[in-house]
């Protein structure tokens, strides 16, 4: 594994869930981490205490904004100098079937899921160019893949970060920067622990490993991607779904 003290990774959602497992992982590799976050204060403030103000950082915004996601990668330059690594984690859902689902709806999916990954990519892209050296990871999921029963807005919007990465990969290689996707299954997380344990159940019925991942499962992904040694890998999927989608 390569050297990633001194290294600087803005993580959106980075506060809770798969987010907080990523910048777990980082920090334990000596990178300082900036953990995005929208309302969740108080997740916010344990984040803080968790990983101290001199190698973690805190940045509100809702990422479904090109000005927020620009004020919020400028805050991380301003504070630590440099951004060497991106992951874009953070999502929301707003479940509905087609029939049901109103245009305001689908809107606000596709703007935070996938044009905030747009948003925040652009904005990071000069420095990384300039300094010839970046990691970009977008946090996509097997819904993405296989589509989801009223979940038309959400599936559309991570299906949509394998052509984004695609493409941006094309248009980074050989510059130093990699642009990759990882696809979670079902994980351990606040958003799973709402789902009626039938329903759940029937979830797991489905996992060939059958059960959860849990965050840390996803994240040490993640950190093989973001490690400096991982620079021929760019442009691809890597799902961690227990077999769920192959």
């Amino acid at each position: 594994m390569g050297d990633m003290s001194g290294q600087v990774a803005l993580v959106t959602g980075g506060v809770r869930g798969i987010g907080l497992a990523i910048c777990e992982r980082l920090a334990g590799r000596g990178v300082t981490v900036a953990g995005g976050y929208s309302r969740d204060k108080e997740a916010a403030q344990r984040f803080l205490a968790r990983f101290g103000e001199e190698k973690a950082s805190i940045h509100q915004g809702n990422i479904g904004s090109n000005d927020d996601c620009a004020r919020v990668v400028q805050e991380v330059r301003d504070q630590h100098g440099k951004l060497d690594i991106l992951v874009n984690n953070a999502g929301i859902t707003v479940d509905k079937t087609v029939r049901r689902m109103t245009p305001e709806e689908w809107d606000r999916v596709i703007h935070v899921n996938l044009s905030g990954a747009f948003y925040l990519s652009r904005a990071v892209l000069e420095q990384m160019l300039g300094r010839g050296y970046g990691r970009i990871v977008n946090i996509s999921s097997v819904i993405g893949s296989a589509g989801g029963f009223g979940q038309a807005n959400y599936a559309a919007a991570k299906s949509g970060m394998f052509g984004l990465t695609m493409s941006l990969a094309l248009e980074t290689a050989g510059k130093g920067i990699t642009v990759n996707t990882v696809t979670p299954g079902f994980i351990t997380t606040d958003m799973t622990a709402a789902v009626p344990a039938a329903a759940m159940e029937k979830v797991v019925a489905r996992i060939p490993i059958g059960r959860l991942g849990e965050p840390d499962e996803v994240a040490r992904v993640v950190e093989f991607l973001a490690d400096p040694d991982s620079a021929y890998i760019t442009g691809q999927v890597y799902a961690v779904n227990g077999g769920l989608y192959m």
